[in-house]
């Protein structure tokens, strides 16, 4: 491992195991607590949940769009700008569990509803989006295999800090006080990067160019609706100003949501061979917290149960949580939960500490 993180858990009690690649054997660890779970219908499918969840998605932002049209041009819009950050911060949690298989068992039932919420609802490219996702499923925290940590704004190595030239020097030293600011920026770099994957022919929506076609359909049905909706019932200063609040709120709550999962934990190198189980287990972080916690974070918080089972529908995580954290004390692996506040303290740790070979002023 290349770094490591502080957790308020025990260290393992052992080095991890030696797996085999990716193949996952009959009679692994994971295999073991595989069975458990199956043996425990949480993997079964929960349509109930997801039908109320879905409609009562649907119509906190249809209240949303509603008040915008009521209210008409005022400055009071930049209270419905905050509401709508937060619904679509919601659609695409909803739009996230789709990619997952979580929602339905058929893969074009699931498909539709994330290209639905992504693409038509929050103006992201789902099959952009889905490609770099399982990405990072597959390879948590591993140097030059998670596109999450790979070179970007942020630097997470040491040793692609000490690479970084010109501003992006400065950008490195300074990264752990600029993280959140910066996350007003991330739902305009979804955007972005999602349609000039889309648009610009590199990797990007899976399936044939009929699936493509329609994400570029819906993404432009989006962009088109959302933009008339504000510069026709708008000013144009009040439209910029509801735009730039709604959107860099939105990159801020999504970003807020997703960072506690993994930034400050340990990371894996570009060859390190390590078994399925304790490479998911090992680099994500629980948060602790109650229902209201688990609707704040889309059930992200439930990241070691959600990385071992991706499809594993969202209200069952609570319920795996349990299982697995017995299995794990049980094999003796570190299971790290800590709430959300000591979450944020650990990433950003982190982040200090890997720009700290380009602050001459410290030693590292």
């Amino acid at each position: 491992m290349t770094t490591s993180a502080t957790t308020d858990t025990p260290t393992p009690r052992g080095a991890p195991a030696q797996g085999r690649g990716e193949a996952v054997p009959r009679g692994s660890d994971y295999a073991l607590l595989s069975r458990e779970v199956k043996r425990a219908g949480l993997l079964t499918r929960r349509p109930g949940y997801y039908t109320v969840k879905i409609v009562s998605n649907l119509v906190l932002l249809a209240a949303g769009w509603a008040a915008f049209a009521l209210i008409g041009p005022s400055w009071w819009q930049l209270a419905v700008a905050a509401f709508l950050a937060v619904a679509f911060t919601q659609t695409a949690f909803l739009g996230h569990d789709a990619g997952h298989q979580q929602i339905s068992g058929s893969k074009r039932v699931n498909e539709l509803l994330g290209r639905l919420h992504g693409n038509l609802l929050v103006g992201l490219s789902y099959g952009w989006w889905i490609s770099k996702h399982n990405r990072h499923h597959a390879h948590p925290n591993q140097v030059d295999r998670d596109p999450d940590i790979a070179t970007g704004a942020l630097t997470f190595t040491r040793e692609s800090a000490r690479a970084r030239h010109g501003p992006g020097v400065w950008l490195a030293r300074h990264q752990a006080w600029l993280f959140f600011p910066m996350l007003l920026l991330e739902g305009f770099h979804l955007h972005l990067a999602g349609a000039r994957a889309l648009f610009g022919g590199t990797a990007t929506a899976r399936g044939p160019g009929r699936a493509r076609l329609a994400e570029g359909g819906l993404l432009l049905a989006h962009i088109g609706g959302y933009l008339t909706a504000l510069f026709w019932v708008l000013p144009p200063l009040q439209a910029v100003g509801f735009l730039l609040l709604q959107q860099g709120l939105f990159g801020l709550y999504l970003g807020c949501s997703f960072a506690p999962n993994h930034k400050g934990m340990p990371m894996l190198g570009k060859n390190d061979k390590t078994d399925f189980l304790r490479r998911q287990i090992l680099t994500a972080r629980n948060i602790r917290g109650g229902r209201i916690t688990d609707f704040a974070l889309g059930g992200l918080n439930y990241q070691i149960e959600h990385h071992l089972f991706p499809s594993m529908p969202r209200p069952n995580l609570r319920r795996a949580q349990t299982l697995v954290r017995t299995f794990s004390d049980r094999h003796g692996i570190a299971y790290c939960e800590t709430g959300l506040l000591q979450s944020y303290a650990q990433a950003l740790r982190h982040l200090h500490a890997v720009g700290g070979s380009l602050r001459p002023e410290l030693e590292y």
